[in-house]
């Protein structure tokens, strides 16, 4: 997989997610965070969630990585942004869809 994703929410815009490899930590520190599989045409966003400590992200999510899902990231320590970008994003790409949209992967 590519080095950054750009997820865009149901506002438009795009975020810039910049990825975090499996096993590699994170400082506990907060921000927004995709989990996705890959696909031919892109990626699967599997879920999406912000949280205060993405240090414990990983490990919260081992069993889909196992799976084949890797995590994207974003640090953000305003709170205010960091909910504002997960709302925006969970809009597009909601659980309870049977198939979400599409990402691309960015250079």
């Amino acid at each position: 997989m590519k080095p950054f994703l750009d997820l865009t929410g149901a506002s438009g815009p795009p975020t810039a997610s910049g990825f975090s490899p499996a096993g590699e930590k994170h400082v506990p520190i907060a921000g927004n965070y995709a989990l996705v599989r890959p696909r031919a045409e892109g990626v699967r966003v599997v879920a999406v969630a912000a949280t205060d400590d993405l240090s414990r992200a990983a490990e919260e999510l081992s069993p889909q990585m196992r799976r084949g899902a890797s995590i994207y990231t974003r640090l953000n320590v305003a709170r205010a942004i960091r909910e504002t970008e997960h709302a925006d994003l969970a809009a597009r790409y909601a659980p309870a869809d049977a198939e979400p949209p599409v990402a691309e992967t960015a250079d």
